[in-house]
């Protein structure tokens, strides 16, 4: 369970103070699958961090029970003068995880052959996510969140990040943020759109859609 509270986030611009999240109050129960739609510089992916705690909002509070993943997407916590072996044993000990057992699972998942084994520097933006992802899915979690990665690799793979979730909402909560409807209506029962600093949530999938449609 997440739980947000008058949580604020503005970044500075040349034309001033952009404000992306404006005192949003949201909970995200336990084992609910949910999606936050928004346009391209909306604010996901920060409110995405925040919720993470891989970034801190200017104001408000953040309150999480249980375990909860990095963004699924967010590569930022990764070394790059590791390899994709060595942070995979590195995450796994920090977790009390077996390492053996999760770097194996990694490595089969990402499919990333021989670069599994060098330097995460020398990945693409989708090596590194399909890295992510795999490492992600290793773990236990009881909230995984999720950063438009389900759009990495050809349709196997897409399939495979599908089954894997499928796997996980039956114990874990899963938010994703994505601008298409169409993910959220694959691995969602619920919605939020946020627009203008603010976060609505919707039950039913068609009126948020209806919701996204109007801002975006």
């Amino acid at each position: 369970m997440i739980e947000l509270r008058s949580v604020t986030k503005a970044y500075r611009t040349r034309a001033g103070d952009h404000l992306v999240l404006n005192k949003i109050d949201a909970v995200f129960p336990e084992r609910v699958s949910v999606g936050i739609l928004g346009k391209n510089g909306a604010g996901k992916s920060t409110l995405l961090r925040i919720l993470g705690g891989a970034e801190q909002p200017d104001a408000g509070v953040v309150t999480r029970k249980g375990r909860v993943s990095w963004p699924i997407g967010f590569a930022g916590g990764f070394n790059g003068s590791l390899s994709g072996d060595e942070n995979c044993r590195f995450v796994a000990r920090i977790y009390g995880a077996d390492v053996d057992e999760v770097v194996d699972f990694a490595e089969r998942f990402a499919e990333i052959g021989e670069y599994f084994r060098m330097p995460v520097r020398t990945y693409s933006s989708g090596m590194r996510a399909r890295l992510a992802f795999g490492l992600s899915m290793a773990l236990d979690f009881d909230t995984y969140l999720v950063d438009e990665v389900t759009a990495v690799g050809d349709q196997t793979f897409q399939a495979k990040c599908q089954a894997a979730f499928a796997d996980r909402q039956e114990r874990s909560s899963v938010i994703i943020v994505s601008h298409q409807m169409a993910t959220i209506r694959k691995y969602c029962a619920h919605a939020a759109v946020l627009s203008d600093g603010r976060l609505h949530f919707y039950d039913d999938l068609d009126e948020a859609a209806a919701a996204y449609e109007a801002v975006a």
